[in-house]
């Protein structure tokens, strides 16, 4: 039997990646000011032209990049194969755990972004989490 549990966990992840994508592709500077205020987006933007258009360009290629998860992901959850859920949940664990690794090593060491790493931990810990919840109820599924 192939749990429906984990339809739901990538259509929620794919919704939020898609969002977040068409976001920073299409609104990357207003959702700087709106997530750092216009202090701190005004050094996270650039000061000269040349930066500020290469910043807008890494924001676009990110965004494209984070919508083509959200996709990949919602096509994803149409696997009905238990083995290959099992897979794709406990490399999303890992994933995040990395990511959360990354952000207290790297992250909060630039000051700029030091005062969103507490936030953006517990996303990567609720996401993570998520799939580990799966995880733990498919097994019992399983074994009962």
């Amino acid at each position: 039997m192939v749990s429906p549990g984990f339809f739901i966990i990538c259509a929620v992840h794919s919704v939020v990646a898609i969002t977040c994508g068409s976001l920073l592709m299409f609104c990357s500077e207003e959702m700087v000011v709106l997530s750092h205020g216009r202090e701190q987006a005004s050094k996270l933007i650039g000061s000269t032209a040349h930066d500020q258009l290469l910043i807008r360009t890494s924001d676009s290629f990110s965004g494209l990049l984070l919508t083509a998860v959200g996709v990949l992901v919602l096509m994803v959850a149409f696997v009905k194969d238990r083995e290959f859920q099992s897979f794709f949940a406990k490399g999303c664990v890992f994933l995040h755990l990395m990511m959360a690794i990354w952000r207290l090593s790297f992250e909060r060491e630039i000051l700029l972004l030091a005062h969103d790493c507490l936030r953006l931990l517990l996303a990567d810990f609720a996401f993570g989490l998520s799939w580990l919840f799966f995880l733990v109820c498919s097994w019992t599924e399983m074994y009962d």
